[in-house]
């Protein structure tokens, strides 16, 4: 049987679509389900193998780029996210949908409180305009994803957002991430060496280059860059094959089987 996907969808949600597409031809089978349909009872999460969480902007990016569905994960998938994590089922958060797990506190998944607040986040930009291009994204060697391992190269695929730079609280988080292997993406440049922070290579200002996240159980997953945009060679603006964005859901589907 193909692993079953839930892909949330929530007001102002618009790359599900995209995304179920990806699931579908790396070998899954994806349903798009509103998040209301959760709430009310009619599904229910822990019937699926994984959760994908697209991007867009949901509601509008109401209190801050993914904030407001961050509450609705919180308040009514709680249960079912502690399922997915503990049963080490796949999550994945793709553009909005990693703007999400970050202000949830599901990445880096370090424990989140009044007491504890969290110590990442994603802001705006740092020339302050919404940035669509095409970056490439390189696997960090020691992430704890190790599925991302399977990887055969870079990917380049499009960034559309205007929120998209991850910053720390101080120098010691930034450390915390390196040694506990929570960083899963970081941008690179076309050659292969790392963004060193150079503008357009890394579009945003994301400290150390920082373009995903994982958990330390490395079934949680979330990047700013949407790899499913760039599933089919014909979708490379460049005229060129290879690097494509499939990589990434054959890798976690191949983990799954």
């Amino acid at each position: 049987m193909k692993p079953s996907i839930l892909i949330l969808h929530a007001s102002g949600t618009n790359r599900d679509e995209e995304a179920a597409w990806a699931c579908e031809i790396a070998g899954g089978a994806p349903e798009i389900i509103h998040i209301t349909q959760l709430r009310c009872g009619e599904r229910q999460a822990t019937e699926f193998d994984m959760l994908l969480i697209p991007g867009g902007f949901s509601y509008g990016d109401a209190l801050g780029a993914g904030s407001r569905l961050a509450l609705d994960v919180q308040l009514y998938l709680d249960e079912a996210l502690n399922h997915f994590i503990e049963q080490k089922k796949p999550v994945l958060g793709i553009c909005n949908g990693f703007q999400v797990l970050v202000k949830a506190g599901l990445l880096p998944g370090w424990k989140v409180s009044a007491q504890q607040p969290r110590r990442v986040t994603l802001t705006a930009n740092e020339r302050a305009q919404f940035e669509c291009r095409w970056v490439h994204l390189a696997v960090d060697p020691s992430c704890q994803a190790e599925l991302l391992h399977t990887m055969t190269e870079p990917i380049f695929c499009p960034v559309a957002h205007g929120e998209g730079n991850l910053q720390v609280v101080d120098e010691d988080t930034l450390t915390k991430l390196k040694t506990e292997g929570l960083i899963a993406f970081r941008y690179a440049r076309a050659e292969g060496q790392l963004a060193n922070g150079q503008y357009p290579f890394n579009p945003n200002g994301s400290v150390y280059d920082i373009a995903g996240l994982c958990n330390a159980e490395g079934n949680v997953i979330g990047l700013m860059p949407h790899p499913e945009d760039h599933i089919l060679p014909i979708q490379n603006p460049l005229g060129k094959s290879g690097q494509l964005g499939i990589q990434l859901f054959q890798a976690i589907l191949g983990s799954m089987i």
